[in-house]
Parts: C-alpha cells; sequence; structure tokens
C-alpha cells in the first residue's frame, strides 16, 4: 500500500454550508428569545405574558431565519449561475483566450508557463468550465450556495435554541426568572460557541467568549428598556 493510501486527510470546509446556519440559527435563537423574554418580565409583565411572548418570538424568529436565509442564499446562488453562464459562453466563444486565462492563474500562483499552459489545456480537456469554475471563480461542489438547505437548517436550529430559554419561563419561580434566564441562556451560548467550535475546528475558547458577550450584552440592553417601559407604564 501506497503513502498516498496511507495517509487520510480530513478537511472540515465541507461543512461551512450547513454549519455556518446552524450555528447562526441557535445563536439567534437563543440571543433573540432570552432577551425578549428578559425585557417582558423586566417589565413587570405576568408569567402568562412572558411566554406568549416568548412562543410568538421563536414562530416569528424561526420564519424570519427561514426566509432571510433562503434570499440571502438564493441570491449568492443566483450570482453563481450567472457567472457560469457567462463563463460557459466565453468557453463557446474563445476556447485560446481561456487556456491562457486559466494557465495565467496558475502562473501567478508559483507554476512556470510551459507547465502551467499543459495543465490548463489537460483540466480543459476534461470540464473546462469546472476548470475555471474552481480556479478563476472560487465556487466548488463543497461551497456552492443551497438555498433550501440554508433555509431548513436555520429554522430548525433556532426553534431548538429558542426552546431552551422558553422552556426557563415554564420552569423558573416568577420572582427569579430574569436572573435564572439570563445565567441559563449565557451556559447555553456557551455551550453552542464550543459545540460550534469543535465542529468546525476552531479554537474553542475564542467561539465561546464571543457568543456569550454579545449575547450578555443583548440581555443587558433589552432588560434595561424592560425597566424603563416598565417605569413609565
Amino acid at each position: 500500500m501506497t503513502r498516498l493510501h496511507l495517509h487520510r486527510e480530513r478537511h472540515l470546509v465541507s461543512r461551512v454550508g450547513w454549519l455556518r446556519a446552524a450555528v447562526l440559527g441557535a445563536n439567534d435563537g437563543i440571543v433573540s428569545t432570552s432577551s425578549l423574554i428578559i425585557g417582558v418580565a423586566a417589565a413587570a409583565a405576568k408569567p402568562g405574558d412572558i411566554l406568549i411572548a416568548g412562543v410568538a418570538g421563536l414562530v416569528a424568529g424561526a420564519m424570519s431565519m427561514a426566509a432571510g436565509e433562503y434570499v440571502s442564499v438564493s441570491s449568492q446562488a443566483d450570482t453563481e449561475r450567472a457567472d457560469l453562464a457567462r463563463e460557459r459562453a466565453e468557453l463557446s466563444s474563445d476556447v485560446d483566450a481561456e487556456i491562457e486565462e486559466l494557465a495565467g492563474i496558475y502562473i501567478k500562483r508559483g507554476v512556470d508557463p510551459a507547465t502551467a499552459d499543459g495543465v490548463a489545456r489537460q483540466l480543459m480537456a476534461k470540464d473546462a468550465l469546472a476548470a475555471h469554475a474552481h480556479d478563476e471563480l472560487g465556487i466548488s461542489e463543497m461551497t456552492s450556495a443551497r438555498p433550501i438547505q440554508a433555509a431548513l437548517t436555520s429554522a430548525a436550529t433556532f426553534t431548538a435554541g429558542a426552546a431552551l430559554p422558553l422552556a426557563i419561563v415554564i420552569f423558573a419561580p416568577a420572582s427569579l426568572l430574569v436572573a435564572i434566564e439570563a445565567a441559563a441562556s449565557l451556559l447555553f451560548l456557551a455551550l453552542l460557541g464550543a459545540i460550534g467550535a469543535r465542529a468546525g475546528g476552531a479554537p474553542v475558547r475564542a467561539a465561546t467568549i464571543r457568543v456569550t458577550f454579545w449575547g450578555a450584552l443583548a440581555m443587558a440592553l433589552t432588560a434595561g428598556i424592560g425597566m424603563m417601559v416598565g417605569t413609565a407604564i
């Protein structure tokens, strides 16, 4: 068995599409729902009103995340398709220029001109559009836009994230709701940051600090607004 077969590399870039949507959805679910609950609770609202606000925030947020992800990723997919169509037309009209263009990319990366020209010709002989999509446009199978996947992932993870702070409303005593909600939500965010970093192969400590900081800031701001509104009313 050759060294090539013995050496197996495990790259995590293939997870970029769904992992980004999953982390964003869960993070937004925890932060927005817990902040909403804390803000309403700080305004001295009744437990029933707080629960209704939390449920409404969960449903509205999940739909917003799904729609937002679908629209934004669809725009990316439309751009990719337009670029590929343009590249396909250029390949049909002037193959030699496209070979020279592809070879030029390899030359800039440090390949000598003769080798670059040979590689460009060989790759284009196999699949010219795929070669230009990957090396000229930066479009690959692993990173291409998938709107439906992004929308479903974001909606599902938002719902899962929002369900955690919402459950606190049901079980925590009303007198301690704000404190327990804040502490539990920060714990959920820290756990999410660690899981997301681990799944993506990134430093756990930095990711954990990042998500908990912004979550704490959002909760503090909404709690302050809730107390001001409650006092004014």
